[in-house]
């Protein structure tokens, strides 16, 4: 079959948004689905030309491609909205599911607004395809995003989702992975951590382990490629004021009564206010 043939579209779609998730890594996992509409539409609104022009080659396809990323202008948006009352625009990311941590949630916003059909279509997804694979609880758990580069934002936010009992799963980029590990390792204790690395490709691995264990993994394994960050839950752990007293003195020898109550209570769940308050107690008696 040649190009053209492949690219000739069996039908007109009807016009509107089509969000279009693409492979993560293996191009074999486009769906039949995906293949059929991006064959169909009148032109793809992509991240990266770049990307999307190779997939959509070996896909044996061929279309306009509108760039849409997170630099794009408002007036860029309400062009696109315009064009879609008559035409098909399908909307894609570099990799995986539209709308996970990339700005096409403005223009599903502002389609919907204008009254334009929007059709989802599913597909490969990094955070579940991670998920599935580290092997950590997955009945409950919270996608976050990026890690803020900052060290003070990154430990801000660990701070903030240490009581969310859930897996937590984030993106994270391999030059900042070690300096994530090590924030994990001081503000989630005795959590187990998987890095899921190179989903769906030749290298794909998903080391688990503490922060450390996986620190000094990667010190002597320099990574590489596109991550998944994955912390399991904190552990369920039954304890009692005197428990929570030990604990505390024992952090009390080297932290201050906040720092101390702070770390007793992500270790052990019982309530910060009162640990501090204990805490108080401890020190000056």
């Amino acid at each position: 079959m040649t190009e053209t043939e492949a690219s000739e579209p069996a039908s007109h779609l009807s016009a509107g948004l089509y969000i279009v998730a693409t492979p993560i890594g293996n191009l074999g996992d486009i769906t039949l689905r995906a293949k059929d509409i991006l064959a169909r539409c009148d032109g793809i609104a992509c991240e990266d030309t770049r990307v999307t022009q190779k997939l959509i080659r070996h896909l044996g396809i061929s279309k306009p491609l509108w760039r849409y990323d997170d630099h794009s202008a408002p007036n860029d948006r309400a062009r696109l909205v315009a064009s879609m009352q008559e035409r098909a625009v399908a909307l894609v990311s570099d990799a995986g599911m539209p709308l996970v941590s990339d700005p096409g949630y403005r223009l599903v916003r502002d389609a919907r607004q204008a009254g334009i059909a929007v059709t989802v279509l599913p597909g490969a997804n990094a955070p579940l395809t991670a998920l599935a694979l580290s092997g950590l609880p997955n009945d409950r758990f919270l996608f976050a995003g990026f890690l803020p580069n900052k060290d003070k934002a990154r430990a801000d936010v660990l701070e903030e989702l240490a009581s969310v009992r859930s897996t937590l799963i984030f993106f994270e980029t391999a030059p900042r992975l070690l300096r994530s590990l090590k924030a994990i390792g001081d503000i989630l204790p005795a959590r187990e951590v998987a890095v899921a690395r190179e989903l769906t490709k030749l290298y794909e691995e998903c080391p688990t382990g503490s922060p450390d264990q996986l620190i000094d993994h990667y010190s002597a394994h320099p990574p590489r490629g596109e991550i998944v960050l994955l912390v399991g839950p904190p552990p369920a752990v039954e304890a009692s004021a005197a428990d929570g007293d030990a604990m505390l003195r024992e952090r009390l020898a080297d932290e201050k009564p906040s720092r101390a109550a702070a770390q007793v209570a992500k270790a052990t769940g019982l309530d910060r206010k009162a640990l501090y308050a204990r805490a108080l107690e401890l020190k000056n008696s």
